[in-house]
């Protein structure tokens, strides 16, 4: 993955608006930061292989950057994102990573579902 280059993400979401897209979105402070910062439990939220439709996408800030993806009826959102990169399978791929390099928000976005292991990830 490489930092994100605003124009770059923004002309590769355009790809992706009015069609059916997957989605995989996560958010993480991972079990690692519960002790770190005082907290009782580790959080995260997990979706992979949403099938969703958006008609505008935008990604705005400044490193930290946030993508937001308008559907007909509500929004999708990620906010933390530093890094990017359009893998060999033409996938949408934005990552949020902190100081130390540590996941703490995925989004991804494809035309065809993500693999569901490293499996299916050899036979893509």
């Amino acid at each position: 993955m490489q930092p994100i280059d605003r124009d770059a993400v923004q002309s590769k979401l355009k790809q992706y608006l009015n069609r059916d897209v997957y989605l995989h979105l996560e958010t993480t402070n991972g079990a690692y930061a519960a002790h770190r910062f005082g907290q009782q439990m580790a959080v995260c939220a997990y979706i992979r292989n949403g099938k969703v439709q958006f008609h505008r996408a935008q990604i705005e800030g400044d490193k930290p950057y946030r993508v937001g993806l308008k559907m007909e009826d509500g929004w999708i959102f990620a906010q933390g994102l530093t890094d990017f990169e359009v893998d060999e399978h033409g996938r949408l791929l934005l990552a949020g990573h902190d100081d130390e390099g540590r996941l703490a928000v995925a989004l991804q976005l494809s035309e065809t579902p993500f693999p569901m292991s490293v499996i299916d990830e050899e036979e893509a």
